[in-house]
């Protein structure tokens, strides 16, 4: 029995020798990895429970662990989801100031610039470069032009149109130069998105209760203001573009209003076309075409302007504009917009356009494709 005892004692020293010596082995093989050790406590051992044999004790065994590395991958941020589309601004057209960089001009003046001179487009905006793109193709004006204008002329010598009576040009013509002037701005802010009919009623409103000044502006209220300009488009936001556009012009202009081209667009709520209109009309001064919505649609009808290197239609007034100036003589800069403009909105109109009324329909590559009455039809399948 003492021998049996003894063997297994031995057994057990042997034992917890073998296993600490694996331990030290597999802690030194895995110590540059840092792992994880787990203790694991066995019961004691049932072989002899007798102190004197030193063989009661508990066996204990470490096991490592390794860690299982991640591969720590970027992620991928979700994609931003596209801006809602919105109303319009009250430009027709697209029109930001361009404010990244004080050595940079306006959109409006690079391209003005852009058509005389061949200065170097790098980090110029996308309008600056289709404007020089055009400049180097430009110089051919499309066949009969002349004759589809003094057509024009013919129909819209009657002055019957809208623009004619009612146009921004008419606005606060009683008043002295430097409140004119004014005036003509307000009446061209208020003409975007709005007919000539409502802007008209709304100068004339303005008028009567005293507010056709930067210093009456300046002092009303703007609810009082929107509830005089409206119902034209936009009027809450053209309320708080007059109220700051007065604040800018008695503090910067004494009381009048900015004479550059450049000074204009920085007002808020004045974009190109407004600009120009402005400058024909307060300033006599004529930098290029007041190009809206009429003109717009009535040249591309026409075939006078395409894009660049293209033959697809502009996308823009302004890409019109740039287009327009290219071969149009400049004598005919100012009288263009109030001629198309009435044409626009008595014959060529945007829905349905009265081409079976039109004397030039046989010069113009749109007539009777726009149109469905059933009078157009039949001549167009005559």
């Amino acid at each position: 029995m003492i021998l049996v005892n003894r063997a297994v004692s031995t057994t057990l020293d042997n034992a917890a020798w073998f296993s600490r010596i694996m331990n030290r082995k597999i802690q030194a093989t895995v110590s540059s990895s840092k792992p994880n050790s787990v203790r694991i406590q066995h019961p004691r051992s049932e072989v002899d429970s007798n102190p004197a044999n030193g063989a009661s004790r508990s066996s204990e065994t470490l096991v490592y662990t390794r860690k299982k590395r991640l591969k720590h991958e970027a992620l991928e941020e979700p994609p931003k989801k596209e801006a809602l589309c919105g109303l319009p601004d009250i430009e027709e057209f697209a029109f930001k100031k361009n404010t990244s960089s004080s050595s940079r001009r306006s959109t409006e003046t690079n391209i003005t610039a852009s058509s005389a001179k061949t200065a170097d487009l790098t980090g110029r905006s996308t309008e600056t470069i289709i404007a020089a793109t055009s400049a180097k193709t430009a110089g051919n004006p499309p066949e009969n032009w002349e004759q589809v204008l003094e057509g024009i002329r013919q129909m819209r010598s009657s002055g019957d149109a809208p623009v004619d009576s009612m146009g921004c040009d008419k606005a606060g013509s009683f008043l002295p130069p430097s409140e004119r002037r004014f005036a003509v701005l307000l009446g061209a802010l208020l003409s975007s998105q709005t007919k000539d009919q409502v802007n008209n009623a709304a100068i004339h409103r303005l008028h009567q209760n005293g507010l056709l000044t930067p210093e009456a502006i300046d002092k009303a209220d703007e609810s009082t203001i929107r509830e005089l300009i409206y119902p034209v488009g936009f009027y809450t936001r053209k309320a708080t573009y007059m109220k700051k556009i007065a604040k800018i012009c008695l503090e910067k202009y004494n009381g009048d209003i900015p004479s550059s081209l450049d000074d204009l667009l920085a007002l808020p709520g004045i974009g190109p076309k407004m600009a120009h209109l402005i400058l024909h009309i307060a300033w006599n001064d004529v930098q290029g075409i007041c190009v809206d919505t009429h003109v717009h649609r009535i040249c591309n009808r026409l075939g006078w302007v395409s894009r660049p290197g293209t033959k697809q239609k502009t996308s823009s007034p302004e890409e019109t504009r740039v287009a327009l100036q290219q071969w149009l003589p400049k004598e005919e800069w100012v009288a263009i917009n109030p001629l198309l403009v009435g044409f626009g909105q008595m014959i060529c109109t945007p829905l349905r356009p009265r081409c079976e009324a039109c004397s030039v329909a046989k010069l113009c590559p749109a007539a009777f494709k726009e149109s469905s009455s059933p009078s157009s039809k039949l001549k167009k399948s005559k």
